[in-house]
């Protein structure tokens, strides 16, 4: 069963209904007044949109199962201070967490293949992300304006890293110092990916 918008804009509180097995596109957009919301076993998918502006959000656990999180999903979720992305997720949509401000540390999972463009955009206090073997790209603006990520180590498997002038994925993460990238030097075209502070240091 996918679940549409069928509860008020002004709820503070939501539980999705067991038998729900994928939360559809826009169907929190803009509930400014939720903060908090229990997602059931069973749910697979998060769509597009689905909790994008929901400013007063603050607590949400993403149960083992799910294995797609939709493009601008949590989109400018400005007071949500953590998220527990599970195992079983292999897919992140672009801008899926742009503007989370309160984020401090993302561990992305070992199922999941690429960092889609403006995945973590302008997460302003990020100061930790893991990425995982098998990764092997990291798009457009992915983290652009990380503006308190200090350093960052980058698999093997990465083998592209946006480097376009407007696209940089590491754009305007003005204290990010120092890249770790377990390849063998200048491998990845493009370094330092827009992060002029940063020293590039090839383990490879």
């Amino acid at each position: 069963m996918i679940l549409e918008s069928i509860i008020s804009r002004k709820a503070s509180s939501i539980t999705i209904p067991d038998g729900v097995t994928s939360i559809g596109d826009y169907t929190f957009c803009d509930y400014r007044s939720l903060k908090s919301i229990t997602i059931p076993d069973g749910v697979t998918s998060i769509g597009d949109y689905t909790f994008y502006d929901c400013r007063s959000l603050t607590s949400i656990t993403i149960p083992d199962g799910v294995t797609s999180i939709g493009k601008n999903a949590f989109e400018v979720c400005i007071l949500l201070k953590s998220i527990n992305i599970p195992s079983s997720v292999t897919s992140i949509g672009d801008y899926a967490f742009k503007g989370c401000t309160r984020f401090t540390s993302i561990t992305i999972p070992d199922g999941v293949t690429s960092i889609n463009k403006n995945t973590f955009e302008n997460c302003t206090r990020l100061t930790s992300i893991t990425i995982p073997d098998g990764v092997t790209s990291i798009g457009d603006s992915a983290f652009k304006g990380c503006t308190s990520l200090t350093s960052i180590t980058i698999p093997s498997s990465v083998t592209s890293i946006s480097s376009g002038y407007f696209s940089y994925a590491f754009k305007d993460c003005t204290s990010l110092t120092s890249i770790i990238i377990n390849k063998p030097e200048g491998s990845i075209s493009g370094s330092p990916w827009g992060a002029t502070n940063a020293t590039v240091q090839w383990t490879g």
